[in-house]
């Protein structure tokens, strides 16, 4: 049935649809029986898929990565979809516009997207309070991020901002640094930068009670040495893990015509041709650090087997964007269903 749906859907701009069809879910999730029916067609229904990590437990390891529920308005509609986690932003310390629209395009010959949103978000104080109103107890990541405007100088008193506004009301943090859609972004995730940033949201952390898991979302484009480098900094600032990949700006093997995708112009690549690559990263970095750094995968995801070849290089976790565009509100359940164990 969905991919009828699809088709439909598909004629609509993909920003645009995106709100009309979240919106709608959320006016479902209301209705007396609405809620009833979400869990009946996207609940999982297997036994045995709690992940226990960080002292937190994951119901099941099927995330929705960040980017989808940028402003947290919908957590609680999402966790009735199945989810075993919601990871919201990025969100910035203020609110953004983010770049000019049109700014997310399908390729549907690729199953991918393309998108330059450029972390439009209301704020990380405005996400926090909707979050203090949730209803569920699903885990909720926090993705946090630097506004355009900042200079890289700055940086770190941004993510400060973003860490202590949204401490109270996430369950653990990803630090982006890895965006292709914010100028100079990328340049943070260099040595002598990344770590001053970790050192100092590890010791923000360290002060609290109770420490909350930081990890790292890292680019796929990144070579042998920068890995390196980021696998030395992760174990030496004693951060919770890693996050797995972001979207590429490789264009490389795509079906869709050349002269299409140059047309759309910049932005980050996802969907399945960043699948083999994610893994890659995921693979070298459980290797070189003896499964010592939880990952959290992302890249590619669509069906069980792909989830499970990211469980099999290593990852504890993962999460679907791009997956849950194209495969639909069931994508959960046909996931968890077909993991081994």
């Amino acid at each position: 049935m969905y991919n009828l749906i699809k088709k439909i859907l598909f004629r609509f701009p993909p920003e645009s649809i995106h709100y009309q069809v979240m919106n709608g879910l959320q006016i479902m999730h209301k209705l007396p029986l609405g809620k009833n029916i979400l869990h009946s067609f996207c609940q999982p229904k297997r036994q045995g898929l709690e992940r226990q990590l960080w002292g937190l437990t994951f119901k099941n390891p099927v995330g929705l990565a960040a980017g989808f529920d940028k402003d947290a308005r919908f957590t609680d509609e999402l966790a009735s979809l199945g989810f075993g986690f919601v990871e919201i932003g990025t969100v910035t310390p203020v609110s953004q516009p983010g770049n000019d629209q049109p700014r997310l395009f399908r390729l549907p010959a690729d199953k991918a997207l393309i998108n330059r949103m450029g972390f439009n978000n209301g704020g990380a104080i405005a996400a926090a309070k909707r979050l203090q109103k949730r209803k569920s107890d699903i885990i909720i990541g926090g993705n946090i991020g630097k506004n355009k405007i900042t200079p890289n100088e700055e940086a770190i008193s941004d993510y400060e901002k973003c860490f202590h506004a949204l401490f109270d009301v996430v369950d653990y943090f990803v630090v982006n640094v890895s965006s292709p859609n914010t100028p100079n972004l990328r340049a943070l995730q260099e040595k002598e930068p990344l770590k001053q940033l970790l050192h100092h949201l590890q010791t923000l952390n360290n002060q609290k009670t109770k420490p909350k898991p930081i990890l790292l979302k890292i680019a796929p484009d990144l070579t042998v040495s920068q890995l390196d480098d980021i696998i030395e900094i992760i174990q030496e600032t004693k951060l919770a893990g890693i996050v797995a990949t972001n979207t590429t700006i490789d264009r490389s093997n795509l079906k869709t015509p050349a002269a299409d995708v140059e047309a759309i112009g910049a932005g980050g690549l996802s969907g399945l041709p960043v699948k083999e690559k994610a893994t890659e990263v995921i693979r070298y970095i459980h290797k070189q650090t003896n499964g010592t750094v939880p990952i959290i995968a992302v890249g590619g995801i669509f069906t069980a087997a792909d989830a499970q070849e990211k469980l099999d290089a290593g990852a504890s976790l993962v999460q679907v964007y791009t997956g849950f565009i194209y495969e639909g509100p069931a994508i959960v359940k046909k996931i968890c269903e077909g993991l081994k164990s």
